[in-house]
């Protein structure tokens, strides 16, 4: 079921040609989202409505606080005590990447420094349909809170698709207000403030393709934390990596669905075939057999390897959203790691850890996109402003040097603010 390939040119060439969108349907997605948002921006309350009407059959509605109450009444009490204790996990872990700012002298004895402020109001989406995200809604709001932003709304599908834990999981970590609209009309909402929904400094979330186009299309309106695509695993594993073990975390990321992938880079061959039949046993029995089967035929492979750096340079080229590295001295892999969007080291790191507990967010940057983006944190949700000040002892000497850079750009009347200030 999982295609084994033996050298790195191999799995260059298999990974690299998996395309896990077409080029077709990324335009006929970016078109059809367009069109929605010339309505929205056109018509605003009314296009939103309509649009909400035409694909949920719902107008949107703010969720009244009685509702969260029931929902958390009928929630089990044990996953409710398992929320509470995952989200202290991660307020503790984001209250420690906070960042400080504060002034410092500079060569020339002016102050120089950084104001750090969180900005207002965040736009958070929760994805419905056949599946409940509450840990999403955890590692999302969370770091909001923590970088000290003033109020965070939720939106997430309405009717069916809005699920207790969800709402549950809202109340838990200090979401000020839901909203039941879904797609792409929320997304527009939160960006522009449309009717019910207030608008929002910054848009964050996961969802579909038509979510994660509308995010690209409102960015500029206001920030977003990035644009999430599908979801991917990179195991890599020695000799010692047990394979069973390993099956089951490709498996974790391959029941997400065909777009996703599951790719296991080892220097053993007897490993890469012991995965590689354990998958088919265990395949069996998961309920999204289908969906994780139609993912291990596409952007996946069991790629066998002759040393650590090789498996490190593959993990690094295609910049996976969960690298686990299983391997005897898993440590010792870690300085090769340049690209990743989260890293799991030992056997007893598995995805799931990170998925809902430990502390680190899991909305990661995907399509290997963590060559350059990071994951969800308090940073997303803080803005630095610079700041200086040069006294009259600092400023004079300079006043020369600042007058011939600007009129090297051309620019007399900023020469000129300078030298007014001459004695």
């Amino acid at each position: 079921m999982l295609t084994i390939v033996r050298s790195y040119a191999e799995a260059i060439a298999r990974l690299g040609a998996v395309q896990r969108s077409s080029i077709q349907d990324a335009a006929r997605v970016r078109n059809e989202v367009h069109i929605l948002m010339e309505d929205i921006f056109g018509r605003f309350e009314p296009a939103v409505n309509d649009i909400s009407m035409r694909f949920d059959n719902a107008l949107p509605r703010e969720i009244p606080k009685e509702e969260w109450e029931e929902a958390l009444a009928a929630c089990d009490p044990s996953l409710l005590e398992d929320l509470r204790r995952a989200a202290k996990n991660i307020e503790d872990y984001q209250k420690r990447l906070l960042p400080h700012g504060g002034t410092w002298k500079n060569p020339d004895g002016g102050d120089v420094g950084v104001l750090l402020r969180p900005v207002q109001r965040v736009g958070m989406y929760v994805p419905g349909g056949t599946s409940a995200y509450p840990s999403t809604v955890l590692m999302t709001a969370i770091p909001a809170r923590v970088a000290g932003v003033r109020e965070i709304v939720m939106c997430t599908p309405p009717g069916k698709q809005l699920k207790p834990e969800v709402l549950a999981a809202a109340s838990i970590c200090g979401v000020d207000r839901v909203f039941a609209i879904g797609g792409v009309p929320a997304i527009a909402s939160m960006a522009l403030g449309i009717g019910l929904i207030p608008g929002c400094d910054v848009v964050t979330g996961p969802g579909n393709e038509y979510v994660t186009e509308a995010k690209r299309q409102i960015f500029g309106h206001c920030g977003i934390d990035s644009t999430a695509g599908p979801s991917d695993i990179f195991i890599l594993a020695d000799h010692t990596a047990n394979p069973v073990w390993v099956a089951a975390d490709l498996l974790s990321q391959a029941e997400h669905g065909a777009r996703s992938g599951a790719v296991l880079v080892t220097t053993d061959e007897a490993v890469a075939q012991a995965v590689c039949a354990e998958l088919d046993k265990q395949i069996a029995s998961i309920p999204r057999r289908a969906e994780a089967e139609a993912a291990l035929h596409g952007y996946s492979a069991a790629v066998v390897v002759s040393s650590k750096e090789e498996a490190l340079e593959i993990a690094n080229l295609f910049a996976p959203e969960h690298l686990e590295i299983i391997a005897e001295d898993a440590e010792s892999w870690l300085a090769g790691v340049q690209n990743a969007g989260a890293v799991f080291i030992g056997s007893y790191s598995p995805e799931a850890l990170g998925d809902y507990w430990a502390g680190p967010s899991h909305v990661l940057p995907t399509e290997g996109h963590a060559r350059f983006f990071s994951p969800v944190s308090v940073d997303i949700f803080l803005k630095r402003t610079s700041m200086l000040s040069y006294d009259k002892n600092a400023f004079l000497p300079v006043i020369d040097s600042i007058a011939r850079l600007a009129r090297a750009e051309g620019l007399e009347a900023h020469a000129r603010s300078a030298e007014v200030r001459k004695p």
